[in-house]
């Protein structure tokens, strides 16, 4: 099957195709000529190759990426686990609109190829709704896409007609969740991680079934560690069990909640602090970028300290801070700075965020 130039040109603009399709019109187009055509030839070659495994990289979003062989045959598994419980057919329409360096792009090549959707493939962007009129299906986005989306009255009403939409790879603050239960079609937060080949669990977000809680696929089960992290058991997808740094609340009917990362946990004075905790209350209060991260302190052991991009008022914020946080949650140090540290995937990268607190703190008391 031959593509003719128009046809190339149409599925860059967001037509659905399939794999097939695609992958004659990536065999079809110069080498260079798009880079995220180019991604996609090279993870099909990969994934057509003799090889029954393939490399995939962590995110890097609480330090180093980890490079990871996986079998292909658990990826499909995990595409299995969601195309089943989403009730994706062969014909339907799945916007790809992630970075393929990833593990939620690949995912959702594979669920492509496992159950037959039609791929729209757009090049990776903060606004992923800019020019995509066919209907869409089934989509996978990461929080910012869709809040720019919501920004943009166009790009908001075609948000609303995906059928079933995926958020993963960052928290949902909730003014994002507040927005997310006023869209007509069904929304879910997904719980997952590239050692667990994407999700392993959902959380519907709105409509009658919304909840607050995960609801884990039936072949997963959840246990806690002693440190209340949650421990995966997901034989489709892993072979060992799966010890994560996510603090967890676990319900008698098998369904969670994440309270965040255990390396997170900000240990000031002898009082243990979540830092997503805090996040998620300054949120509202916050206009622009920030992170919580903390400072070595001589008395208190580690000092709670406000990275935030601009020169918002940080009096008022300050004000507000001592009003909505208890003591022993108020930063102790407000650092402006040119930018927040994000990792490749967009997530803030913890790391970096200690680091740049570090020589800010180097800096003021030199």
């Amino acid at each position: 099957m031959n593509l003719k130039r128009e046809e190339q040109q149409l599925i860059l603009e967001g037509k659905a195709y399939s794999v097939e399709a695609i992958s004659q019109l990536i065999a079809t187009t110069p080498r260079g000529s798009s880079p995220f055509l180019e991604e996609l030839y090279l993870f099909l070659k990969d994934w057509f190759s003799p090889s029954p495994t393939i490399t995939v990289h962590t995110s890097g979003s609480t330090g180093t990426p980890k490079q990871l062989t996986v079998l292909k045959e658990q990826m499909m598994q995990s595409a299995r686990l969601t195309c089943e419980y989403l009730n994706l057919q062969a014909g339907d329409s799945a916007l790809l609109c992630m970075p393929l360096q990833y593990i939620a792009g690949k995912m959702m090549v594979v669920r492509a190829l496992v159950a037959g959707l039609n791929l729209i493939l757009r090049t990776p962007s903060g606004h992923p709704m800019a020019e995509v009129d066919t209907p869409v299906h089934f989509a996978a986005m990461v929080p910012l896409q869709v809040y720019n989306s919501l920004r943009v009255p166009e790009e908001k009403e075609r948000l609303g007609r995906i059928k079933i939409l995926l958020i993963g790879g960052g928290a949902i603050d909730a003014a994002l969740e507040t927005e997310i239960k006023q869209l007509p079609n069904t929304a879910y937060s997904t719980y997952g991680m590239t050692e667990t080949l994407s999700h392993i669990a959902l959380r519907q977000l709105n409509g009658a079934n919304a909840s607050s809680r995960y609801q884990p696929f039936s072949s997963v089960s959840l246990s806690l560690s002693a440190d209340n992290t949650l421990v995966i058991n997901a034989p489709l997808v892993c072979n060992d069990q799966l010890k994560t740094n996510d603090v967890a609340r676990l319900f008698d009917d098998g369904t969670f909640n994440i309270l965040g990362r255990k390396d997170n946990i900000i240990n000031s004075g002898g009082i243990k602090v979540q830092t997503e905790v805090i996040e998620e209350i300054l949120r509202p209060e916050v206009p622009v970028a920030f992170a919580i991260t903390s400072v070595p302190d001589r008395l208190l052991g580690e000092a709670i300290v406000l990275l935030m991009e601009s020169t918002a008022d940080s009096t008022q914020i300050k004000e507000r801070i001592n009003i909505l946080l208890p003591k022993y949650q108020q930063p102790k140090h407000i650092y402006v700075v040119d930018s927040i540290p994000l990792t490749g995937s967009g997530k803030i990268d913890r790391e970096k965020c200690r680091l740049l607190a570090g020589t800010f703190r180097l800096t003021s008391s030199s």
